[in-house]
């Protein structure tokens, strides 16, 4: 089966065996995202498997006019072989992560962008337009902002580019950060790596905001398993690969907010998949088209 995530400007592609294990890998980049994904599957050796797509918005123009593209080439490429990044990622760690073995999965990740996806009895749940889990517009704040109607609460607070924010905030409401002299005062220059290093470091302030970030993903993956009752709900971006500062209180503000025998009978577990789970989710939906 083949793969492929429809990034910004770029498409990655992955050949996947049966056990989900990444053979092959190619990137192509290019302002046409159907002409990059042709061009990303060509690059691999067996490239005339089933083919399954995901993309961070499925709906999108640029997203929609490539799929047209890779049908026209490759006949298993339909807008039913579509699906959103996060759900492909919950398929990934479904099938070959870790939530492997389970059948009803929640991921929930964040990066530069809030993602999730369902997995229910083993096959992805995409809603009636193909908008199920979109985390990003949970709304988990009763104030109104500007930046929430554009993104949504969740992402606007979580996000790499929302966690910056709200250490930038209380820099200029006066509190003393590390961070400003690690970017010699260029606040614009700040990233996430810079607040999570100086939480690592000690950095109070840093501390702070990583606190509140894990109190809005908690909230958000509690009201998540709340409503789909998972076996297992899987963690990933930073939650994962900063796991050192936000898994444990990620998982201690959900028991917060759960009933005791809910969480009891919960698995919470870090991404496993790793940067292709996208790419490697919708080979796994690609398989499903097989007789």
């Amino acid at each position: 089966m083949i793969g492929i995530e429809l990034l910004d400007g770029r498409a990655v592609a992955v050949a996947v065996d049966d056990s989900g294990r990444v053979v092959e890998r190619a990137t192509a980049e290019g302002p046409q995202l159907g002409a990059a994904a042709l061009d990303a599957i060509a690059q691999l050796t067996g490239s005339d498997g089933l083919i399954g797509v995901a993309a961070k918005s499925p709906e999108s123009t640029a997203v929609a006019t490539a799929v047209l593209e890779l049908g026209r080439r490759h006949a298993s490429v339909t807008p039913q072989a579509v699906v959103s990044s996060g759900t492909a990622a919950a398929l990934a760690e479904a099938w070959a992560g870790a939530a492997r073995g389970a059948h009803d999965v929640v991921f929930f990740g964040v990066a530069d962008h809030v993602t999730a996806g369902f997995v229910r009895g083993g096959m992805p749940i995409t809603g009636s337009h193909g908008r199920a889990a979109s985390v990003a517009w949970l709304a988990l704040n009763p104030v109104e902002r500007e930046d929430y109607r554009r993104a949504g609460c969740l992402e606007a607070e979580v996000a790499a580019a929302g966690t910056v924010r709200r250490l930038v905030w209380r820099i200029k409401a006066g509190d003393q950060s590390r961070v400003q002299d690690h970017v010699g005062g260029d606040l614009s220059a700040i990233t996430l790596e810079h607040v999570l290093e100086a939480a690592r470091g000690g950095d109070g302030v840093s501390i702070s905001v990583m606190r509140d970030t894990a109190k809005y993903l908690g909230m958000a993956a509690a009201n998540l398993v709340v409503v789909l009752d998972p076996e297992v709900l899987v963690v990933g971006g930073v939650m994962a690969s900063a796991a050192d500062l936000l898994l444990d209180a990620v998982r201690t503000e959900i028991g917060r907010r759960l009933p005791r025998p809910m969480m009891d009978a919960l698995t919470i577990a870090p991404a496993l998949v790793g940067a292709d789970a996208a790419a490697v989710g919708a080979a796994r939906l690609a398989s499903f088209a097989q007789p």
